[in-house]
């Protein structure tokens, strides 16, 4: 047994030295030496480090020309800015001007950095997504003082300050329910896509920003009048306004003050680098101070997140709504939100006018005071309502359901004037009927034969005094047969008539807001008229000549 060991043992170390033989030089060769031995070109072995590891310097990484990038994160909101900085400097008096104006404010500057510590967080976000200079997230603090309700003398709205028209290029909705131009999102959004565009256009972020101001046509035609005079064509080279020659050189001291505060002895406030708040989607029409309720938060601040809604509901439109909420506050709202069961979310609802009303009938049909009418919906005086437009109106606990997406999209407030009539005599000439003195004044043959107790076809004999209601413009300028209207040296209006060739005057009763239904009889009403006034005024006859006598 011992000999049959023994053989075995002999056998596997027998088989171990084939396994590892001896090369050329006599050396053992293993499977890692031969493959660094053939490496193709007779490239030479990998050198490992044999000592501690050093930070790569700039400059030392092969050759390369890249700058090394910190990998901590920012400090703070002010830190990530400084850090996207890209646009070329300014350096001009009008910049030491505006450094020097700003750092000797320090309480508006406070006011202005604390405003923006709701928003500046979501600007900086989308600038980085979309690779642009965060130099541009200053741009709300020299527009509106990062202000989402500014609202400036030529109408521009928000903190991104946009026209109406520019507004609707860019898709921000503005109806008597919203105005996208003051929200937060939207507003963002639309003012860096106009900002890209401007700066496709010129190529020049100086360029951009002067045409966001003055207008790309105005900035576009100082340019190519440069050009075409073979003068240089940059930001500080055009002819432009004042305001827009001070645009570029604000902004530009803001960032010198942002890049560094102590060099102008300014403190800015700290902005945590995270987000301020959260989108909410609504699933039903509410109540703004219900919504702040609900979310626990104070009206103020609710509103300052959500600036585009102006009226005191907010419509779900069929789920295509958001509001915003501080960050720890949207859960608490929905959480709120589907508890609540204390009556209807909206106490408020739209309502579109079947036909053209006065105010005081809309009130009496919305059940609400012509005063509150007019306030809920700005409204303004001597004014009609017109068909279709859409009203703010009290919501009924019998209504259950939210106004229509198409409604809250498109709701309008249209308006024309009030028509203002005045109860005029006029004289009936040869062969005047209803028919002619309708036509002759845009009257309605109906009106004129129901105001003057008559069928439709009824011939008035030739002096016959017809009640009419003019409008009181038409009527200041009024000759209806051989009268006219003038005015008494009391500030009275008077509808004077005149036999062919001159003759007694007689004047209308007190000026009336419309026709009534049924008018006195023309003997009564001729006399009330010549009682009302003792003025005679005589004048010539005009129209055509008087025939002579047969």
């Amino acid at each position: 047994m011992k000999i049959l060991l023994a053989a075995v043992v002999a056998s596997a170390l027998l088989l171990a030295g084939c396994a590892t033989g001896t090369g050329p030089n006599g050396s053992s060769s293993s499977p890692s030496s031969s493959s660094s031995s053939s490496a193709p070109g007779g490239s030479a072995s990998p050198i490992y480090p044999d000592g501690s590891l050093s930070p790569i310097a700039p400059g030392r990484a092969g050759g390369s020309q890249r700058s090394v990038v910190t990998l901590a994160p920012p400090v703070d909101m002010w830190d990530r800015i400084r850090r996207g900085f890209k646009m070329p400097n300014l350096e001009s008096d009008l910049v030491r001007d505006r450094e020097q104006w700003y750092a000797t404010r320090p309480d508006y500057i406070q006011r202005m950095t604390e405003r923006s510590n709701k928003y500046i967080f979501h600007i900086v976000e989308e600038l980085e997504r979309r690779n642009m200079p965060t130099e541009l997230a200053l741009l709300p603090y020299i527009e509106s003082a990062f202000n989402p309700q500014a609202v400036s003398s030529a109408r521009a709205a928000g903190m991104w300050q946009f026209m109406p028209a520019t507004g609707t290029d860019y898709d921000l909705k503005q109806n008597i329910f919203r105005d996208d131009r003051r929200d937060v999102i939207a507003s963002t959004r639309a003012a860096l896509d106009y900002l890209q565009r401007l700066y496709n256009m010129f190529g020049d972020w100086q360029l951009a920003l002067a045409a966001y101001n003055w207008g790309e046509g105005n900035v576009g035609r100082a340019v190519a009048r440069n050009q075409k005079a073979g003068l240089p064509a940059g930001y500080t080279d055009i002819n432009m306004p004042a305001e827009t020659r001070l645009y570029v050189p604000k902004l530009q001291a803001v960032k010198n003050i942002v890049a560094n505060p102590q060099q102008f002895n300014v403190d800015l406030p700290v902005i945590a680098n995270h987000p301020y708040f959260q989108t909410v989607t609504l699933t039903r029409d509410l109540d703004v101070t219900l919504a702040a309720k609900l979310a626990d938060v104070r009206i103020e601040d609710f509103r300052a997140l959500n600036p585009a809604a102006h009226k005191p509901v907010l419509l779900a439109a069929g789920g295509n709504t958001q509001i915003l909420l501080p960050w720890d506050n949207a859960a608490v709202f929905q959480r709120n939100f589907e508890a609540y069961s204390q009556g209807q979310y909206a106490s408020w609802t739209a309502w579109t006018v079947p036909s053209t009303m006065t105010v005081a009938d809309a009130a009496q049909r919305s059940g609400m005071s012509e005063a509150d009418l007019r306030a809920m919906n700005n409204i303004p005086p001597r004014m009609l309502i017109k068909a279709g437009s859409t009203l703010i109106v009290p919501r009924s606990a019998r209504v259950q359901e939210d106004v229509a997406a198409a409604v809250a999209d498109t709701g309008h407030l249209s308006f024309e004037p009030e028509i203002v009539t005045r109860r005029t005599v006029v004289k009936a000439g040869r062969n005047d009927n209803v028919a002619s003195i309708a036509r002759r004044y845009k009257l309605s043959p109906a009106s004129v034969a129901q105001w003057n107790d008559v069928g439709a076809g009824h011939t008035f004999k030739r002096g016959y005094q017809v009640v009419v209601y003019l409008p009181v413009r038409a009527a200041a300028a009024a000759r209806v047969g051989t009268g006219t209207l003038a005015v008494s040296p009391g500030g009275k209006h008077v509808v004077v008539t005149s036999k062919r060739g001159g003759g007694v005057v007689k004047t209308s009763a007190a000026p009336v807001r419309a026709a009534p239904a049924k008018a006195a009889t023309n003997k009564s009403a001729a006399t009330k008229a010549t009682a009302s006034s003792k003025q005679v005024v005589k004048e010539k006859r005009g129209g055509t000549p008087a025939k002579k006598k047969r």
